[in-house]
């Protein structure tokens, strides 16, 4: 009996498909079909998903986009565009990407004495602890008592091993410089 709960619950597992929700930030590339190609060539494009989670398309405007499967907005602009009238028949594909193929991606520039300096592909919440440990983490020499947080022209010096300062997040364009350690290790 338990080995065929077992099996049973593999195979379901097996055959139902991971459904994964647009984010906003990130980026979508529609498709349409049954459409005169003149008009097709208006509408298939990569389209950015605003930080309000829309995207605009032409003759229909503004749709919301984050939290929906790739699937349910092909379904909800086939709709917008058949109750708008403005094709009788359309197929939508909509296939997401958080690469933004086509679309500036955003990101935020760790440099100094990290493993890996360089641009951090930026996403909301990123903690400044985050993108220094996404740049592997500082070297034997890098300190993370004097932090350098560059942001719209000003300077912050931050003490990140204090974990009131590990948690600030981080805007697109930051940069971070984790300086040499001092004589006395700081």
């Amino acid at each position: 009996m338990n080995t065929f709960v077992i099996l049973t619950v593999a195979f379901f597992s097996f055959i139902s498909p991971v459904l994964s929700q647009i984010e906003a930030g990130t980026s979508v590339q529609i498709t349409i079909m049954g459409v005169p190609g003149d008009e097709k060539s208006r509408i298939d494009a990569m389209y950015p998903v605003s930080e309000s989670g829309t995207v605009n398309l032409p003759f229909i405007g503004t749709m919301r986009a984050a939290g929906l499967s790739p699937e349910a907005l092909a379904s909800s602009i086939q709709n917008a565009y058949k109750t708008s009238e403005i094709y009788t028949d359309p197929t939508i594909q909509v296939v997401w990407t958080t690469e933004g193929t086509g679309v500036r991606t955003q990101v935020v520039h760790v440099g100094g004495y990290v493993r890996k300096t360089g641009p951090i592909p930026f996403h909301r919440n990123l903690t400044i602890w985050q993108a220094v440990q996404a740049a592997g983490g500082p070297t034997e020499f890098g300190s993370l008592r004097r932090v350098k947080l560059y942001r719209s022209g000003k300077t912050q010096m931050l003490d990140i091993e204090k974990p009131q300062f590990k948690q600030i997040p981080l805007q697109p364009d930051d940069t971070l410089e984790i300086p040499e350690k001092n004589f006395w290790g700081g």
